[in-house]
């Protein structure tokens, strides 16, 4: 008797194992139609940036970057400043646009946390970004550094996407 009741124990399992195959790929074995074309993969994962008004992104020629906590900001100052994106403003009234954010560490997670915005000289939201880096290993400011290059490369990609709009 054990071993009929085992046998349709067994018999049950795998007849809902291969259901629940069955129900996850689509009929024909065709994927299912994307809605939008996947991103190429980057060397840091998914980008995490946000675009809040394309146009406005696209006239900025000068930045003020305010700032921020683990010396964000003087890292962002070289990454976008090597990379040409915008003329980096020595003073406020100087700029068509201002970079804020926070850079805090949790030192029991052992992780970066970074949230950066740009708003235009009116205060309306253009661009932001919310990166999240491990540390210990590395260092925190290779951490920070690491958040810079990403932000500027997240920012590269969503003026790239402004100007194609």
């Amino acid at each position: 008797m054990s071993r009929i009741s085992w046998l349709l124990a067994a018999g049950f399992m795998l007849a809902s194992t291969l259901g629940a195959q069955e129900e996850h790929q689509p009929p024909g074995g065709q994927r299912a139609p994307a809605l939008a074309p996947t991103p190429a993969p980057s060397l840091y994962g998914h980008r995490t940036d946000t675009v809040n008004d394309y146009r406005k992104l696209s006239r900025i020629r000068s930045l003020y970057i305010s700032g921020m906590d683990n010396d964000l900001a003087g890292k962002l100052v070289e990454t976008i400043g090597k990379l040409g994106l915008f003329k980096i403003a020595p003073t406020l009234k100087e700029a068509d646009a201002v970079m804020t954010g926070s850079c805090l560490e949790s030192r029991r997670l052992k992780r970066l946390h970074s949230e950066v915005f740009i708003a235009d000289r009116g205060g309306s939201s253009v661009w932001q970004d919310n990166i999240y880096r491990p540390y210990n290993p590395p260092s925190l400011e290779k951490a920070v550094s690491e958040t810079a290059k990403i932000v500027a490369e997240h920012l590269d990609a969503s003026l790239h996407e402004s100007t194609a709009k």
